[in-house]
């Protein structure tokens, strides 16, 4: 029987499905712990102890062989690696990521023979422990320093990617480790998640936004589902629902709950209700992860309210939902989110801040969740007003972002090329005075002026996503290393 760590089960259990807006299930790392017969076995079975309290500190489930499959569940030869393999198979849909761990040399064979029978296509992380200085003779002597260059060695003649650890040679009990294998589960989420990624376009794009043209082909080639609707479904089948349904009072007070809606006429409320009831209902029958919507003007002039509001709720449920149909907007706010756990914004690179160039002003009209701009509140839209009525924009949101941590991101479908392309970067928020209203931020980004230079001369959109995290390396590697996205990392 394979062997669950922490050793408290007989087997993979189910992970429970959380709720919107909560954590994932936990990781299951298949764990590889590699050995060669002329350094110390002792070193395996302590390995072995050593991911168990770490998988349990961590909340991770993982995939290994036991003492009984294997000598003291190590992967030393070709059918310790067949033995390996076989339980990975058997546990291909429950197993995110592989983790191979080196408490000597290792079996660089046995780890790469292991990965390729498996052919589970999921990220690997590479450890290999440390050598004590007092203690390398033959009865505690790793050389896993070495080992591991081999095992790297291996994986590359295999062509099979690989993640490394900050130190090259590192205990699990290391702080460096503790952050690296954070990071890497995180890699494992956005890297599965997104090679089965749904995501729903509500209406068509605006027509005067060539911009957020894409290509649901190159998405689908990738694994990612693009459902559409019709705006005029939307709009007719929330047009049948009345003010007093249960489902639409429940709705109000959901609304009245997330934001403060100070000012906002009562039929406007309703309006937006009876369109999140619609809207709702859309997502779950297509089991959506993200939606991207037809927010002007069609809705101002044929339903009389804007749907921001709306959106900031999916968005803070890690449910994104992005501005003007931008579909791949939300596969960049969804694949931030994944990274992070956090709500993602979809925003616009909107104005210079000054004459400072490593600053700029973020904003959008607006629809960002509450956990990036706390004080947000229910509001209309000035900028869509003079044109539409100010009166038919109430939903939109008005709030401001506090100093904090931010990570950018922005995908794109290249047509002529046949790829997903992107760029992923890092910066801050700050409080520096900005009077203006809807969504805003200042954003402080080094080298600011020599990324819109790329973004402009590799024709990128004006919208980019954003979340108050530092996940931009968590992005990179998933997008880049595991998917094989064309990514840009801006330092």
């Amino acid at each position: 029987m394979s062997a669950v760590l922490p050793i408290a089960a007989p087997a993979v259990s189910p992970a429970p499905t959380p709720a919107p807006g909560t954590q994932s299930p936990p990781i299951t790392l298949g764990v590889i712990i590699g050995n060669r017969d002329f350094f110390p076995d002792v070193l395996v079975g302590e390995a072995r102890k050593d991911i168990v309290k770490l998988f349990g500190d961590a909340n991770l489930r993982a995939v290994a062989l036991t003492p009984e499959q294997t000598k003291l569940g190590g992967v030393e030869t070709f059918a310790d690696a067949r033995k390996c393999a076989d339980l990975f198979a058997a546990h291909r849909n429950e197993i995110d990521g592989v983790l191979v761990v080196l408490p000597n040399f290792g079996d660089e064979k046995g780890v790469a023979d292991t990965l390729k029978m498996a052919q589970l296509n999921v990220p690997v992380l590479v450890q290999g422990y440390p050598d004590d200085l007092n203690a390398l003779g033959v009865a505690r002597r790793r050389d896993a320093f070495c080992g591991k260059i081999s095992v790297c060695n291996n994986l590359t003649q295999a062509r099979i990617p690989f993640s490394l650890t900050t130190r090259h040679v590192v205990h699990p009990t290391d702080p460096t480790f503790k952050a690296d294998l954070a990071k890497f589960v995180a890699v494992c989420r956005t890297v599965k998640k997104l090679r089965s990624a749904r995501f729903g376009a509500v209406g068509a794009r605006p027509g005067a936004f060539n911009t957020v043209r894409y290509s649901e082909k190159i998405l689908e080639r990738c694994g990612i589902s693009v459902t559409t609707v019709d705006l005029s479904e939307i709009l007719g089948k929330a047009g049948k629902l009345d003010g007093g349904d249960a489902r639409v009072r429940s709705k109000i007070a959901a609304i009245n709950d997330y934001a403060p809606s100070q000012g906002v006429p009562d039929d406007k409320m309703i309006q937006m209700a009876r369109l999140g009831v619609v809207l709702d209902d859309f997502v779950t029958a297509n089991a959506l992860d993200a939606t991207a919507i037809q927010c002007w003007t069609s809705l101002q002039q044929n339903w009389g309210c804007n749907v921001c509001t709306c959106m900031s709720m999916m968005s803070q449920a890690l449910m994104p939902s992005a501005c003007e149909v931008d579909i791949t907007g939300a596969l960049s706010m969804y694949a931030l989110s994944l990274a992070s756990q956090l709500p993602s914004a979809l925003v616009d690179w909107n104005n210079n801040y000054g004459g400072d160039d490593d600053k700029c002003v973020l904003f959008h009209c607006g629809n960002w969740p509450k956990a990036f701009a706390p004080d947000t509140k229910i509001a209309n839209a000035p900028i869509l007003g003079s044109t539409l009525g100010v009166e038919n924009t109430y939903g939109a949101m008005e709030g401001r972002t506090p100093a904090g941590p931010l990570t950018y991101a922005r995908f794109t479908t290249d047509d002529a090329a046949g790829v997903i392309r992107g760029y992923v970067g890092q910066g801050t928020t700050t409080d520096d005075k900005l009077e203006t209203f809807g969504h805003r931020a200042v954003a402080h980004v080094p080298r600011l002026q020599q990324l819109l230079h790329y973004i402009c001369n590799n024709g990128f959109e004006h919208h980019v996503a954003v979340n108050p995290s530092y996940t931009a390396d968590v992005l990179a590697e998933a997008c880049g290393k595991y998917l094989g996205w064309e990514v840009h990392r801006h330092e």
